[in-house]
């Protein structure tokens, strides 16, 4: 109960980020949004095709390397942060600072969100499943493996939409990242009464 608790709300987390401080700028929130932008722009192949064909594919990949269990986690969390960006993008339809200040903020939610998620063993789905599996096989961060992936599929959507939007959305990804690293790997200690 509590491990679903914690992964609702690191999803909702994520989406919040999504819905109210990175869409609005049209800011990707990662590498599958990317891909899915090159596709249409290369190939004219829709952006829900193309993020339902990679998504079903990676957790198809979730089930094979990280067990069912997680892709069964991370299936509830794409969920919860699919219904939180459906249901708050319906309310926010314009940015709510400067897009320096919501990518900061949007950095912060996301990166808090999908470091609860990794923590307890789910992911948001997307490139995640990836950096998860990658992070398993060489011992790296998980969020430094998803910043170099989501880097790189940023840096070719640049080539195919222009910069500036992509150089804000690095912006995020480091950030988010650090942070994803810090919420994955903090300790909690248990405060200790001593009796005399």
């Amino acid at each position: 109960m509590q491990k679903a608790l914690f992964l609702s709300f690191g999803a909702f987390l994520q989406g919040m980020a999504m819905a109210v401080f990175l869409f609005p700028h049209f800011i990707p929130s990662g590498g599958v949004a990317g891909l899915a932008i090159l596709n249409e722009h290369f190939f004219n192949i829709s952006l829900a095709l193309t993020l339902w064909a990679i998504n079903f594919g990676l957790l198809l990949l979730a089930v094979k390397k990280l067990g069912k269990q997680t892709a069964l986690w991370t299936i509830y969390c794409v969920a919860v942060t699919s219904v939180t960006v459906d249901w708050l993008s319906s309310l926010i339809h314009t940015p709510v600072n400067i897009v320096l200040l919501d990518v900061l903020y949007g950095a912060v939610l996301f990166g808090t969100g999908v470091g609860i998620l990794f923590r307890f063993g789910a992911s948001s789905g997307g490139m995640d499943i990836v950096a998860l599996i990658l992070a398993k096989w060489t011992g790296k961060k998980p969020g430094s493996v998803l910043f170099w992936i989501n880097s790189m599929v940023l840096l070719l959507t640049a080539l195919a939409e222009g910069y500036e939007i992509i150089i804000f959305a690095l912006i995020c990804q480091w950030i988010s990242t650090k942070i994803i690293d810090f919420v994955r790997s903090i300790e909690m200690k248990k405060k200790t009464k001593q009796f005399m």
